[in-house]
């Protein structure tokens, strides 16, 4: 925890266009206006524990508020159970932009190279069996002084073809969450609710129009390359919200789901994965190949600078302190001036369009501005209902490595989680859009999008849920 906590910090420094505080609301719950004192106890000193090892950085310490307090935040909270709540703060982000920002950084400001829809075919072993490099699929040897297996829940595939003894290190567990609208729960901050006879919680965050439900915690011994949220998930994550709120929620409602596996390191103290540590282990293999395992998105840089210190070791050079604990991340230089008051105005944009902007590209946000500019066609939505705009998708191509409709509407954009129905309807004019920037013809635009539409079929069948109304934040 404090490891984690120290490393937000540092993103709210390094990334204050793409990581933001963010009030979280412990509800607690009872029978006939009365809490269970035991519970009570231990959730408050949890969270005096959690200021201390860390969480106080923010600015803010946790506090007990009332009923009242805690419905004005979440009015769909059933008050035949509300007794009271606990306010503590964290952090938000959207991952794949902040994934995408790092690489973006160390590309154009640190001299690394990065490449895309380039896997790996096998390891390349110098006469005395050394790892030196790998070989791609279409025969590319890339070399190196030392070679990282930072492959997540593909590590032991990698690891297996070097030793085919090797046991496994990873235990994949999979997490799903659902998006439905805002107004089936309307809270202005992040929720943490108890699931029923289950010992965790789940996470009810707002994000704009919709709010995301999640995240489920289950072992996983499926296909790694297409995990998918199941009916069966949609049913737990539905139970678990509608025992907490006064206004049902039905598969109707379900705007999006996705699924995801987490690597975690493998061990055989606990049957359930949600046991199981996040903290993340640096291991060297005797042909000198070193894997990174387990881990979570807020300690990125912290496993990766465990990692490089590993590399630095073996290969005898190299600085012996990371700086990155305070490299800022392209986009933070500028973001504070996008956010003024009179930014709007003086750079001639509408003041929501400038606001969603500087929250996903900070400082290069003026970028797309100028874009907008040139071409006030791009300034239309890419998907109805979403504040995605066409110069987005644009941009997306020409500078963020898209290479297919996938990478623009689930990725780059989160528009399939958002509105995985209604950004297949407009598959084949994203396609259109994209295709000058990617050299697409007539042929490809169909099968881009005909792909997409297959993928979003495939994804909302797996869960079994019927196809959503294009209208679904008006009812």
């Amino acid at each position: 925890m404090y490891e984690a906590l120290a490393e937000r910090q540092r993103l709210l420094r390094n990334a204050p266009h793409l990581v933001r505080v963010l009030p979280f609301l412990i509800p607690l719950l009872g029978k006939d206006g009365t809490v269970n004192r035991t519970i009570a106890r231990a959730m408050s000193t949890a969270l005096w524990m959690y200021d201390a090892t860390g969480g106080a950085r923010i600015g803010k310490l946790h506090e007990r508020i009332s009923v009242d307090e805690s419905r004005a935040h979440m009015p769909t909270l059933r008050a035949d159970r509300l007794v009271a709540g606990f306010l503590y703060y964290d952090a938000q982000t959207d991952d794949a932009r902040l994934t995408l920002t790092i690489l973006r950084t160390a590309v154009l400001d640190h001299d690394a190279v990065a490449a895309n829809y380039a896997p790996v075919a096998d390891l390349v072993r110098d006469p005395g069996g050394r790892v030196t490099g790998v070989r791609l699929r279409d025969g590319l040897e890339v070399r190196g002084a030392a070679v990282v297996n930072a492959t997540g829940v593909w590590a032991d595939e990698l690891l297996t073809r070097e030793e085919r003894t090797h046991a496994a290190s990873i235990r994949p567990a999979k997490g799903i969450h659902l998006t439905v609208p805002w107004s089936k729960v309307r809270n202005d901050i992040a929720v943490v609710v108890p699931v029923p006879r289950d010992r965790r919680s789940i996470f009810v965050v707002p994000w704009g129009d919709r709010v995301y439900i999640g995240t489920t915690d289950t072992d996983y011994d499926g296909p790694l390359d297409d995990p998918q949220c199941t009916a069966a998930d949609v049913a737990y994550l539905l139970r678990a919200i509608n025992a907490a709120i006064d206004e049902p929620i039905d598969e109707a409602d379900v705007l999006g789901t996705w699924a995801g596996l987490r690597p975690l390191v493998a061990s055989a103290t606990s049957e359930r994965t949600a046991d199981l540590s996040r903290r993340h282990r640096v291991t060297r293999s005797a042909d000198g190949l070193i894997t990174v395992t387990g881990g979570k998105l807020t300690t990125y840089r912290k496993m990766a600078a465990d990692t490089v210190d590993d590399v630095v070791h073996d290969i005898g050079h190299g600085a012996r302190r990371s700086s990155t604990r305070k490299i800022a991340l392209r986009g933070a230089a500028g973001t504070e001036e996008l956010r003024r008051p009179d930014a709007a105005g003086r750079l001639g944009a509408d003041a929501a369009v400038l606001e969603h902007l500087a929250g996903r590209y900070g400082g290069e946000a003026r970028t797309l501005l100028a874009m907008v500019q040139g071409d006030p066609s791009l300034g239309a939505p890419l998907v109805p209902g979403l504040p995605y705009l066409w110069a987005e998708a644009v941009y997306a191509a020409r500078y963020e490595m898209a290479r297919t409709l996938d990478d623009v509407l689930s990725r780059r954009t989160r528009a399939r989680l958002l509105a995985r129905d209604a950004s297949a309807r407009v598959a084949g004019d994203v396609a259109r859009l994209v295709a000058p920037e990617l050299g697409w013809d007539d042929a490809e635009v169909e099968r881009q999008a005909r792909d997409y539409r297959a993928a979003v079929a495939t994804e909302r069948d797996a869960a079994g849920l019927p196809e959503s109304a294009i209208d679904a934040l008006s009812r």
